[in-house]
Protein backbone atom coordinates (compact mmCIF):
# COMPACT_ATOMS: atom_id res chain seq x y z
CA UNK A 1 0.00 0.00 0.00
CA UNK A 2 3.12 2.88 1.06
CA UNK A 3 4.51 2.10 -2.78
CA UNK A 4 1.31 2.71 -4.63
CA UNK A 5 0.78 5.50 -2.40
CA UNK A 6 4.09 6.90 -2.53
CA UNK A 7 3.66 9.22 -5.81
CA UNK A 8 0.66 10.84 -4.52
CA UNK A 9 2.55 11.10 -0.99
CA UNK A 10 5.56 12.92 -2.61
CA UNK A 11 3.15 15.21 -3.98
CA UNK A 12 0.93 15.96 -1.01
CA UNK A 13 4.51 16.64 0.97
CA UNK A 14 5.49 19.43 -1.09
CA UNK A 15 2.27 20.95 -2.04
CA UNK A 16 1.59 21.07 1.47
CA UNK A 17 5.29 22.27 2.91
CA UNK A 18 4.46 25.39 0.83
CA UNK A 19 1.04 25.79 1.67
CA UNK A 20 2.39 26.42 5.86
CA UNK A 21 4.75 28.85 5.05
CA UNK A 22 1.62 31.33 4.24
CA UNK A 23 -0.45 30.19 7.54
CA UNK A 24 1.65 31.12 10.44
CA UNK A 25 3.07 34.23 8.11
CA UNK A 26 -0.04 35.63 6.27
CA UNK A 27 -1.63 37.32 9.63
CA UNK A 28 1.84 39.94 10.36
CA UNK A 29 1.56 39.75 6.69
CA UNK A 30 -1.94 41.61 6.17
CA UNK A 31 -1.33 43.78 9.41
CA UNK A 32 1.67 44.71 7.95
CA UNK A 33 -0.66 46.89 5.62
CA UNK A 34 -2.05 48.37 8.47
CA UNK A 35 -4.88 46.19 8.36
CA UNK A 36 -7.26 44.98 11.76
CA UNK A 37 -7.22 41.59 13.23
CA UNK A 38 -10.78 41.25 11.44
CA UNK A 39 -9.13 41.89 8.49
CA UNK A 40 -7.25 38.87 8.36
CA UNK A 41 -10.41 36.41 9.40
CA UNK A 42 -12.10 38.22 6.05
CA UNK A 43 -9.13 37.42 4.23
CA UNK A 44 -8.97 33.48 5.54
CA UNK A 45 -12.85 33.68 4.75
CA UNK A 46 -12.41 35.14 1.10
CA UNK A 47 -9.93 32.23 -0.40
CA UNK A 48 -12.25 29.91 2.00
CA UNK A 49 -15.11 30.68 -0.52
CA UNK A 50 -13.33 30.49 -3.36
CA UNK A 51 -12.82 26.59 -2.18
CA UNK A 52 -16.29 26.12 -1.72
CA UNK A 53 -17.74 26.91 -4.94
CA UNK A 54 -14.85 25.54 -6.72
CA UNK A 55 -14.57 22.01 -4.49
CA UNK A 56 -17.48 20.32 -5.90
CA UNK A 57 -16.81 21.27 -9.51
CA UNK A 58 -13.57 19.97 -9.48
CA UNK A 59 -14.42 16.58 -7.54
CA UNK A 60 -17.02 16.55 -10.13
CA UNK A 61 -15.03 17.40 -13.24
CA UNK A 62 -11.83 14.33 -11.69
CA UNK A 63 -15.24 12.07 -11.77
CA UNK A 64 -15.42 12.52 -15.37
CA UNK A 65 -11.69 13.21 -17.30
CA UNK A 66 -9.77 11.82 -14.16
CA UNK A 67 -8.20 12.88 -10.89
CA UNK A 68 -4.23 14.36 -12.32
CA UNK A 69 -5.49 16.61 -15.32
CA UNK A 70 -7.73 18.26 -12.06
CA UNK A 71 -4.47 18.65 -9.75
CA UNK A 72 -2.47 19.49 -12.65
CA UNK A 73 -4.91 22.64 -13.03
CA UNK A 74 -4.81 23.37 -9.65
CA UNK A 75 -0.99 23.76 -9.42
CA UNK A 76 -0.60 26.30 -11.87
CA UNK A 77 -3.42 27.99 -10.70
CA UNK A 78 -1.33 28.17 -6.79
CA UNK A 79 1.66 29.30 -8.65
CA UNK A 80 -0.07 32.28 -9.73
CA UNK A 81 -1.25 33.04 -6.67
CA UNK A 82 1.73 32.42 -4.84
CA UNK A 83 3.66 35.30 -7.33
CA UNK A 84 1.28 37.56 -7.34
CA UNK A 85 1.06 37.69 -3.47
CA UNK A 86 5.06 38.03 -3.67
CA UNK A 87 4.52 41.40 -5.49
CA UNK A 88 1.27 42.57 -3.97
CA UNK A 89 1.61 46.79 -3.15
CA UNK A 90 -1.95 47.03 -1.70
CA UNK A 91 -4.37 44.68 0.52
CA UNK A 92 -6.28 44.62 -2.44
CA UNK A 93 -4.10 42.76 -4.84
CA UNK A 94 -3.60 40.36 -1.44
CA UNK A 95 -7.05 39.77 -1.90
CA UNK A 96 -6.62 39.20 -5.98
CA UNK A 97 -4.23 36.75 -4.85
CA UNK A 98 -6.26 34.70 -2.56
CA UNK A 99 -9.57 34.31 -4.91
CA UNK A 100 -7.07 32.69 -7.43
CA UNK A 101 -5.47 30.11 -5.22
CA UNK A 102 -8.54 29.87 -3.67
CA UNK A 103 -10.50 29.30 -7.00
CA UNK A 104 -7.75 26.86 -8.16
CA UNK A 105 -6.89 25.03 -4.94
CA UNK A 106 -10.29 22.73 -4.21
CA UNK A 107 -8.18 19.84 -4.88
CA UNK A 108 -8.11 18.04 -0.93
CA UNK A 109 -11.32 16.32 -2.12
CA UNK A 110 -9.60 15.22 -5.22
CA UNK A 111 -6.30 13.94 -3.76
CA UNK A 112 -8.57 11.81 -0.70
CA UNK A 113 -10.31 10.14 -3.93
CA UNK A 114 -7.55 9.24 -6.00
CA UNK A 115 -6.32 7.35 -2.35
CA UNK A 116 -9.62 5.79 -2.52
CA UNK A 117 -8.78 4.67 -5.59
CA UNK A 118 -5.79 3.18 -4.74
CA UNK A 119 -6.82 0.97 -1.48
CA UNK A 120 -9.53 -1.41 -0.28
CA UNK A 121 -11.93 -0.03 2.02
CA UNK A 122 -10.12 -2.17 5.16
CA UNK A 123 -7.16 -0.28 4.43
CA UNK A 124 -8.61 3.10 3.46
CA UNK A 125 -7.98 4.84 7.24
CA UNK A 126 -4.45 3.87 7.46
CA UNK A 127 -4.02 5.23 4.00
CA UNK A 128 -5.78 8.38 4.84
CA UNK A 129 -3.54 8.71 8.13
CA UNK A 130 -0.38 8.49 5.59
CA UNK A 131 -1.53 11.02 3.61
CA UNK A 132 -2.04 12.75 6.67
CA UNK A 133 1.47 12.11 8.25
CA UNK A 134 2.45 13.95 4.62
CA UNK A 135 0.32 16.20 5.59
CA UNK A 136 2.12 16.89 9.42
CA UNK A 137 5.32 16.55 7.57
CA UNK A 138 5.07 19.47 4.96
CA UNK A 139 3.70 21.80 7.75
CA UNK A 140 6.86 21.83 9.64
CA UNK A 141 9.23 22.06 7.05
CA UNK A 142 7.12 24.89 5.75
CA UNK A 143 6.46 26.56 9.08
CA UNK A 144 10.63 26.71 10.18
CA UNK A 145 11.71 27.54 6.32
CA UNK A 146 8.99 29.94 6.10
CA UNK A 147 9.80 31.55 9.36
CA UNK A 148 13.22 31.49 8.44
CA UNK A 149 12.46 32.95 5.18
CA UNK A 150 10.42 35.32 6.63
CA UNK A 151 13.10 36.98 9.62
CA UNK A 152 15.78 37.10 7.14
CA UNK A 153 14.82 37.98 3.70
CA UNK A 154 10.93 39.43 3.52
CA UNK A 155 7.74 38.29 2.52
CA UNK A 156 8.80 38.68 -1.31
CA UNK A 157 11.20 35.99 -1.26
CA UNK A 158 9.25 33.70 1.15
CA UNK A 159 6.15 33.53 -1.32
CA UNK A 160 7.97 33.59 -4.50
CA UNK A 161 9.92 30.33 -3.15
CA UNK A 162 6.54 28.64 -2.03
CA UNK A 163 5.46 29.60 -5.23
CA UNK A 164 8.58 27.31 -6.45
CA UNK A 165 7.34 24.64 -4.77
CA UNK A 166 4.28 24.66 -6.67
CA UNK A 167 5.90 24.26 -10.16
CA UNK A 168 7.94 20.96 -8.23
CA UNK A 169 4.21 19.38 -7.34
CA UNK A 170 3.13 20.62 -10.95
CA UNK A 171 6.63 18.88 -12.38
CA UNK A 172 6.04 15.62 -10.21
CA UNK A 173 2.72 15.01 -11.00
CA UNK A 174 3.25 15.32 -14.47
CA UNK A 175 6.36 12.87 -14.61
CA UNK A 176 5.23 10.48 -11.50
CA UNK A 177 1.72 10.21 -10.51
CA UNK A 178 -0.19 7.42 -12.53
CA UNK A 179 -3.93 8.37 -13.43
CA UNK A 180 -6.20 6.54 -10.74
CA UNK A 181 -9.23 5.76 -12.36
CA UNK A 182 -9.88 3.44 -15.99
CA UNK A 183 -11.73 5.10 -19.04
CA UNK A 184 -14.44 2.86 -17.89
CA UNK A 185 -14.94 4.27 -14.43
CA UNK A 186 -15.00 7.53 -15.97
CA UNK A 187 -17.90 7.06 -18.74
CA UNK A 188 -20.00 5.92 -15.38
CA UNK A 189 -19.96 9.36 -13.90
CA UNK A 190 -23.32 10.01 -11.69
CA UNK A 191 -25.65 12.34 -12.55
CA UNK A 192 -26.45 15.24 -10.67
CA UNK A 193 -29.55 13.66 -9.18
CA UNK A 194 -28.23 10.41 -8.26
CA UNK A 195 -25.33 12.97 -6.06
CA UNK A 196 -28.03 15.38 -4.38
CA UNK A 197 -29.69 11.94 -2.84
CA UNK A 198 -26.74 10.00 -1.96
CA UNK A 199 -25.75 13.13 0.11
CA UNK A 200 -29.34 13.34 1.58
CA UNK A 201 -29.07 9.78 2.75
CA UNK A 202 -29.01 7.99 6.01
CA UNK A 203 -24.64 6.65 5.59
CA UNK A 204 -23.55 10.03 3.87
CA UNK A 205 -25.37 13.18 5.70
CA UNK A 206 -24.59 12.71 9.73
CA UNK A 207 -20.82 12.67 8.23
CA UNK A 208 -21.02 15.70 6.29
CA UNK A 209 -22.71 17.46 9.05
CA UNK A 210 -19.78 16.00 11.26
CA UNK A 211 -17.57 17.13 8.89
CA UNK A 212 -18.90 20.48 8.96
CA UNK A 213 -19.02 20.93 13.01
CA UNK A 214 -15.23 19.69 12.81
CA UNK A 215 -14.08 22.01 10.50
CA UNK A 216 -15.87 24.76 11.89
CA UNK A 217 -13.79 24.80 14.88
CA UNK A 218 -10.85 24.26 13.64
CA UNK A 219 -10.99 27.47 11.00
CA UNK A 220 -11.73 29.71 13.69
CA UNK A 221 -8.97 27.92 15.43
CA UNK A 222 -6.16 28.41 12.42
CA UNK A 223 -7.02 31.96 12.05
CA UNK A 224 -6.21 32.86 15.54
CA UNK A 225 -3.70 30.65 15.79
CA UNK A 226 -0.57 32.67 14.98
CA UNK A 227 -2.28 35.87 16.96
CA UNK A 228 -3.25 34.15 20.29
CA UNK A 229 0.32 33.05 20.69
CA UNK A 230 1.64 36.79 19.66
CA UNK A 231 -1.22 38.46 22.16
CA UNK A 232 -0.66 35.41 25.19
CA UNK A 233 2.86 34.78 24.73
CA UNK A 234 4.69 37.35 23.20
CA UNK A 235 5.46 35.57 20.11
CA UNK A 236 6.80 37.04 17.00
CA UNK A 237 6.07 35.80 13.03
CA UNK A 238 8.76 33.43 13.12
CA UNK A 239 8.38 31.73 16.92
CA UNK A 240 5.02 31.47 15.70
CA UNK A 241 5.99 29.99 13.14
CA UNK A 242 8.25 27.55 14.71
CA UNK A 243 5.23 26.58 17.13
CA UNK A 244 3.07 25.54 14.07
CA UNK A 245 6.18 23.95 12.42
CA UNK A 246 6.61 21.85 16.51
CA UNK A 247 2.68 21.12 15.75
CA UNK A 248 3.04 19.67 12.46
CA UNK A 249 5.74 16.88 13.44
CA UNK A 250 3.71 15.83 16.35
CA UNK A 251 0.99 16.04 14.49
CA UNK A 252 2.54 13.40 11.59
CA UNK A 253 4.17 11.07 14.61
CA UNK A 254 0.54 10.85 15.68
CA UNK A 255 -0.63 9.99 12.54
CA UNK A 256 1.85 6.77 11.84
CA UNK A 257 2.29 5.89 15.08
CA UNK A 258 -1.70 6.13 16.31
CA UNK A 259 -4.02 6.32 14.03
CA UNK A 260 -3.83 3.12 12.47
CA UNK A 261 -3.50 0.89 15.17
CA UNK A 262 -6.68 2.89 17.50
CA UNK A 263 -8.75 2.45 14.20
CA UNK A 264 -8.15 -1.51 14.14
CA UNK A 265 -8.65 -1.53 17.84
CA UNK A 266 -11.75 0.32 17.91
CA UNK A 267 -13.22 0.83 14.35
CA UNK A 268 -13.82 4.24 13.05
CA UNK A 269 -16.65 5.56 14.12
CA UNK A 270 -15.67 5.24 18.40
CA UNK A 271 -12.23 6.33 17.13
CA UNK A 272 -13.17 9.32 15.88
CA UNK A 273 -15.23 9.96 18.92
CA UNK A 274 -12.50 9.68 21.02
CA UNK A 275 -10.79 12.17 18.49
CA UNK A 276 -12.97 14.69 19.12
CA UNK A 277 -13.43 14.25 22.88
CA UNK A 278 -9.65 15.36 23.03
CA UNK A 279 -10.25 18.24 20.75
CA UNK A 280 -13.37 19.44 23.27
CA UNK A 281 -10.93 18.95 26.10
CA UNK A 282 -7.90 20.74 24.63
CA UNK A 283 -9.89 23.92 23.68
CA UNK A 284 -12.17 23.82 27.15
CA UNK A 285 -8.19 24.38 28.52
CA UNK A 286 -7.54 27.40 26.48
CA UNK A 287 -8.67 29.91 28.92
CA UNK A 288 -6.50 28.42 31.64
CA UNK A 289 -3.31 28.23 30.19
CA UNK A 290 -1.16 31.64 30.00
CA UNK A 291 2.80 29.98 30.54
CA UNK A 292 4.63 28.14 27.44
CA UNK A 293 4.41 25.05 28.85
CA UNK A 294 0.77 25.07 29.46
CA UNK A 295 -0.06 26.38 26.22
CA UNK A 296 2.45 23.54 24.37
CA UNK A 297 0.12 20.57 26.93
CA UNK A 298 -3.19 21.95 24.72
CA UNK A 299 -1.33 22.29 21.75
CA UNK A 300 -0.54 18.28 22.41
CA UNK A 301 -4.15 17.72 23.38
CA UNK A 302 -5.06 19.35 20.38
CA UNK A 303 -2.51 17.37 17.95
CA UNK A 304 -3.62 14.22 19.22
CA UNK A 305 -7.26 14.80 19.03
CA UNK A 306 -6.85 15.89 15.27
CA UNK A 307 -4.74 13.35 13.71
CA UNK A 308 -7.27 10.88 14.92
CA UNK A 309 -10.85 12.11 13.88
CA UNK A 310 -9.17 13.75 10.25
CA UNK A 311 -8.62 9.74 8.93
CA UNK A 312 -11.30 8.24 10.60
CA UNK A 313 -14.12 10.69 9.24
CA UNK A 314 -12.73 10.92 5.15
CA UNK A 315 -12.77 6.95 5.70
CA UNK A 316 -16.19 7.00 7.40
CA UNK A 317 -17.12 9.34 4.22
CA UNK A 318 -15.11 7.22 1.59
CA UNK A 319 -17.16 4.35 2.45
CA UNK A 320 -20.52 5.88 2.33
CA UNK A 321 -20.10 7.36 -1.37
CA UNK A 322 -20.03 5.11 -4.32
CA UNK A 323 -17.51 4.29 -6.58
CA UNK A 324 -18.29 6.39 -9.00
CA UNK A 325 -19.10 9.24 -7.43
CA UNK A 326 -16.00 9.91 -4.58
CA UNK A 327 -14.49 12.51 -6.34
CA UNK A 328 -17.63 14.80 -5.89
CA UNK A 329 -18.74 13.69 -2.68
CA UNK A 330 -15.12 13.74 -1.00
CA UNK A 331 -14.93 17.66 -2.47
CA UNK A 332 -18.01 18.06 -1.13
CA UNK A 333 -16.50 17.38 1.60
CA UNK A 334 -13.93 19.49 1.31
CA UNK A 335 -16.10 22.47 0.67
CA UNK A 336 -17.55 21.85 3.93
CA UNK A 337 -14.00 23.22 4.72
CA UNK A 338 -13.98 26.15 2.51
CA UNK A 339 -17.36 26.76 4.31
CA UNK A 340 -16.03 26.56 7.55
CA UNK A 341 -13.16 28.80 6.34
CA UNK A 342 -15.85 31.93 5.42
CA UNK A 343 -17.27 31.86 8.30
CA UNK A 344 -15.11 30.83 11.24
CA UNK A 345 -12.25 32.54 10.91
CA UNK A 346 -14.35 36.35 11.56
CA UNK A 347 -16.10 34.74 14.34
CA UNK A 348 -12.90 33.49 16.03
CA UNK A 349 -10.90 36.53 15.14
CA UNK A 350 -13.22 39.57 16.51
CA UNK A 351 -14.33 37.16 19.59
CA UNK A 352 -10.44 37.72 20.23
CA UNK A 353 -10.71 41.43 19.49
CA UNK A 354 -13.68 41.81 21.84
CA UNK A 355 -12.60 39.88 24.47
CA UNK A 356 -9.08 38.93 24.75
CA UNK A 357 -6.73 35.93 24.38
CA UNK A 358 -8.25 34.05 26.90
CA UNK A 359 -11.02 33.45 24.82
CA UNK A 360 -9.59 32.52 21.38
CA UNK A 361 -10.54 28.97 21.52
CA UNK A 362 -14.51 29.90 22.28
CA UNK A 363 -15.96 29.25 18.85
CA UNK A 364 -13.42 26.04 18.41
CA UNK A 365 -14.41 24.51 21.53
CA UNK A 366 -18.39 24.89 20.55
CA UNK A 367 -17.98 23.38 17.62
CA UNK A 368 -16.54 20.25 18.38
CA UNK A 369 -18.70 19.87 21.47
CA UNK A 370 -21.39 19.86 18.23
CA UNK A 371 -19.69 16.92 16.16
CA UNK A 372 -18.66 15.39 19.44
CA UNK A 373 -22.70 15.14 20.16
CA UNK A 374 -23.48 14.29 16.49
CA UNK A 375 -20.77 11.27 16.35
CA UNK A 376 -22.40 9.23 19.72
CA UNK A 377 -25.48 9.93 18.15
CA UNK A 378 -24.57 8.17 14.89
CA UNK A 379 -22.62 5.50 17.00
CA UNK A 380 -25.98 4.69 19.00
CA UNK A 381 -27.82 4.61 15.35
CA UNK A 382 -25.49 2.19 14.14
CA UNK A 383 -25.62 0.01 17.13
CA UNK A 384 -29.31 -0.08 17.01
CA UNK A 385 -29.00 -0.74 12.81
CA UNK A 386 -26.89 -3.56 13.81
CA UNK A 387 -28.88 -5.26 16.51
CA UNK A 388 -31.94 -4.89 13.97
CA UNK A 389 -30.82 -6.63 11.12
CA UNK A 390 -28.79 -9.82 13.41
CA UNK A 391 -31.09 -12.63 13.97
CA UNK A 392 -32.70 -13.30 17.60
CA UNK A 393 -30.51 -17.01 18.99
CA UNK A 394 -33.64 -18.43 18.62
CA UNK A 395 -34.32 -17.66 14.85
CA UNK A 396 -30.21 -18.92 14.62
CA UNK A 397 -31.02 -22.39 15.81
CA UNK A 398 -33.76 -22.78 13.88
CA UNK A 399 -32.23 -22.21 10.82
CA UNK A 400 -29.40 -24.25 11.86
Amino acid sequence: MFRRLLPILGVTFIDIMGFSILIPILPYYVLHFHATYTMVGILFSTFAFCGLIAGPVWGNISDRIGRKGVLMISQVGATIGWIILAFAPTIFIVFVARVIEGISGGNIGVTQAYVTDLVEPKERTRAFSWVGAAFGLGFPFGGFFGGYLAGHFGYTITFLVAAGLQILTLILTITMLPESTSHAERSDVATFAEIARNLRNKKTAPVLWQKLAISLGMYAWFAVFSLYLGAALGFNQTQAAYMFACFGILNAFLQVAVVGKLSDTLGDRVASNVGLLLLVVAFGLVPFVHVFWSVAGVFVLFGLGLSITNPTITSLLSEAAPANQRGTILSVASSLDSLSGVLTPIASTATMQRYGPNNAGFVSLFFELVAFVIGLDSTKRERLRKKSVEPAPGEQRAKV
